[in-house]
């Protein structure tokens, strides 16, 4: 993750919400070019009344953003209470009165509650610094995890950095800016073009995207340019400004596939793909309204190819936009599966279930009436949605001062509903309670910021109910060179950064690597992985993690071993098994880049060790694939009574396989 030289953020509880951070700050000593994309709602929020009237400008410092309060449909005051917060704000940073932008989101109808906030300002002014979790996280409503990017590139010689935190989960529909995000460079450019490659972004990003076709009162984008990079300054169209521009809307179609994925309830990410149109403007508004569609989205969630609810949404929009399209001369195909070519294709249903269960769905439509392209972004609909949204308001508490409190006890729901809980996690947490589970992770999740952080929560909460993590992680990206570097950075950045964020959120984590008390002994001439001779694991030195383990850490695993007086790099996934069999610990969890084991085309809920051996004896699994077979073959061997092959893709694929009764993935036991 890459930070924009001169940005600074903080974020902080200032009692909009019950117990949650509500509010954030981004912020330059130097002054920025300043451009925003706003909500087209007629119903315009307070803050973005203010917004609209006042970019694309300089001499913008900041934007604050607080969360619980929506500050909608509030009238002057509204608009009154904005410019008091902004104004106190910008004198407490000492630049101009109208230097700070602001941004609001939560429930409508509500008067913003601004002496909390005025009241919370020098606070959150002590708390700015470089990192931008704290404000990523204080800006979430119903998502469920923080969303943060980031691009670098050279423009005229100079490094430039684009960093942006972003908020989305419902009230999302495709019509610029479904959310709340805020972008930062120190490239150096006007606020006129900034303005323009904002506005190109979008449509691209932003304006592909819809969870609920509910558009929000409060969506806005905004970005800001210090000059700190100090690259020539982008003041026309050309070269550089063409380069900004295509990192801009890279870093906008991450945040904007991140929504989706988060969408409210969301269990899968669409993507649909339209080629063959007579138009762009066609193309793009058929992948939204496939993207859209409630019958489409119900399918998805039950896993259910149903191409013609697609094919449906095709005709409608032909018919009702007068599109000249024939749908029954397109081509569908469901997870690069063709289901119908000009007629049903007697693709299998069942077979192709099996790919429908992974965490990211796509869905390609060719027209076959012109050679335009689109696509768009959404996810499935739920029995979550519906729940989330239900209980948004009913449980809602306005209090006289502004805030607004969530009052969602246990309290308020039927006894049969409390008993039926709390017997059920009661019951895991004993289960569960005083085992070992050894974590092997890897590049599936460690490359990406909003996977790294759902895990770090997800062994922090088995800490808590009395289960004993050991994480082993193997590299978070691809490393190129020697033995040496690939060991300074598994054991420095990947191992340190893992550490440091699970002690940040309250764990007591410490990384091991093999040289640390001789912890792993190996010897030469293991396996080879991107050309680097590996070593294999001899023996494992439990006494040091039963000690750690008694003091209540979390130990975090690098895979180096130690041979002969040097170092070793090793397969991470062995070490897992190693230390899993030496420790005859109760689980073996590998998450993995895939949602578990395939037997021919359909996911392998559960195998026997001996149906394991057999898969690899046939050799169709992948080398990734097969390596974990292996360790978890090793392991039963050695006294741990399962192993499980989950997705890594999927946020808190953890907690549901150890803590639901129907499980994720792939379970491998004796036998």
């Amino acid at each position: 993750m890459h930070v924009a030289p001169g940005f600074q953020f903080a974020g902080l509880h200032c009692g909009i919400k019950p117990n949650k951070k509500d509010l954030a700050l981004v912020f330059s000593r130097t002054p920025c070019a300043a451009a925003a994309c706003l909500t087209q709602n007629t119903a315009r929020a307070a803050p973005v009344i203010d917004a609209a009237r006042r970019l694309p400008a300089t001499q913008v410092h900041g934007v604050l953003v607080n969360s619980g309060n929506a500050n909608a449909l509030t009238g002057a005051p509204g608009v009154e209470d904005v410019t008091r917060v902004t104004r106190a704000l910008a004198e407490l940073l000492g630049v101009g009165r109208d230097a700070v932008l602001m941004a609001s989101t939560g429930v409508i109808g509500v008067h913003l509650p601004k002496e909390k906030i005025l009241a919370a300002l020098p606070a959150l002014k002590a708390s700015l610094g470089p990192a931008p979790e704290a404000a990523a996280e204080a800006i979430l409503t119903t998502d469920t995890r923080r969303k943060l990017a980031s691009r670098q590139l050279l423009l005229g010689g100079r490094r430039v950095t684009l960093t942006a935190i972003c908020k989305g989960s419902g009230m999302i529909a495709p019509q610029l800016a479904t959310m709340i995000a805020v972008v930062t460079t120190d490239a150096a450019i006007s606020p006129q073009l900034l303005q323009s490659a904002l506005v190109d972004a979008m449509r691209v990003s932003f304006n592909r995207l819809t969870v609920d076709n509910d558009m929000s009162t409060n969506d806005a984008v905004f970005a800001l340019a210090n000059g700190l990079a100090q690259n020539p300054p982008i003041t026309d169209p050309g070269e550089d400004y063409a380069a900004f521009a295509r990192s801009l809307e890279s870093l906008c179609q991450e945040l904007a596939r991140e929504v989706a994925a988060d969408g409210e309830g969301a269990t899968h990410l669409l993507d649909v793909q339209v080629v063959g149109a007579p138009s762009g403007p066609i193309a793009d508004d058929v992948a939204r309204s496939i993207a859209g569609s409630t019958l489409v989205k119900t399918a998805l969630f039950g896993a259910d190819p149903n191409w013609g609810r697609i094919l449906a949404t095709v005709g409608a929009r032909a018919g009702s936009q007068g599109f000249p399209l024939e749908p029954a001369n397109a081509r569908v195909e469901l997870q690069g599966v063709t289901v119908f070519d000009a007629g049903p294709s007697g693709a299998d249903p069942q077979k192709l279930r099996a790919r429908m269960r992974e965490p990211e769905v796509t869905v390609k439509v060719d027209l076959r009436a012109g050679k335009a392209t689109g696509s768009a972004w959404g996810c499935d609909l739920s029995y979550d949605y519906v729940k989330i949204n239900a209980d948004y308001t009913a449980l809602l508490r306005p209090a006289a001062d502004g805030s607004v409190q969530r009052d969602d006890r246990l309290t308020n729901y039927s006894p049969a509903f409390k008993v039926g809980l709390l017997t059920q996690a009661l019951g895991y947490i004993a289960r569960f309670s005083g085992t070992r589970c050894v974590l092997k992770v890897g590049q599936s999740l460690l490359a990406k910021e909003s996977l790294v952080q759902a895990f770090c929560d997800d062994v922090n909460r088995l800490r808590s109910v009395g289960l004993q993590p050991i994480v082993v992680h193997g590299e978070s990206g691809e490393v190129e060179g020697d033995s040496k570097l690939r060991e300074m950075v598994v054991t420095g950045s990947t191992n340190g950064g893992l550490v440091a964020r699970l002690n940040r959120i309250g764990g007591t984590a410490v990384g091991l690597s093999g040289q640390d008390g001789g912890f792993l002994q190996a010897r030469t001439g293991g396996p080879t992985l991107n050309g680097l001779e590996l070593g294999e694991v001899t023996q494992v030195n439990t006494g040091l993690l039963e000690s750690l383990l008694s003091q209540g850490y979390v130990p975090v695993i690098a895979p180096v071993g130690f041979a002969e007086g040097r170092t070793l790099p090793l397969d991470a996934d062995q070490v897992a098994a190693h230390v899993a069999g030496a420790l005859k610990a109760a689980k073996l969890v590998y998450l993995t880049g895939s949602n578990g084991l395939q037997r021919g085309d359909e996911l392998a809920p559960q195998l026997t060790s001996t149906e394991l051996q057999g898969l690899l004896a046939v050799g169709t699994l992948s080398s990734s694939l097969a390596g974990k077979s292996q360790g978890a073959l090793h392991a039963l061997s050695r006294g741990v009574s399962r192993v499980h092959l989950i997705d890594a893709r999927v946020p808190h694929s953890l907690i549901a396989e150890l803590f639901t009764d129907e499980g994720v993935g792939t379970l491998v036991t004796h036998g």
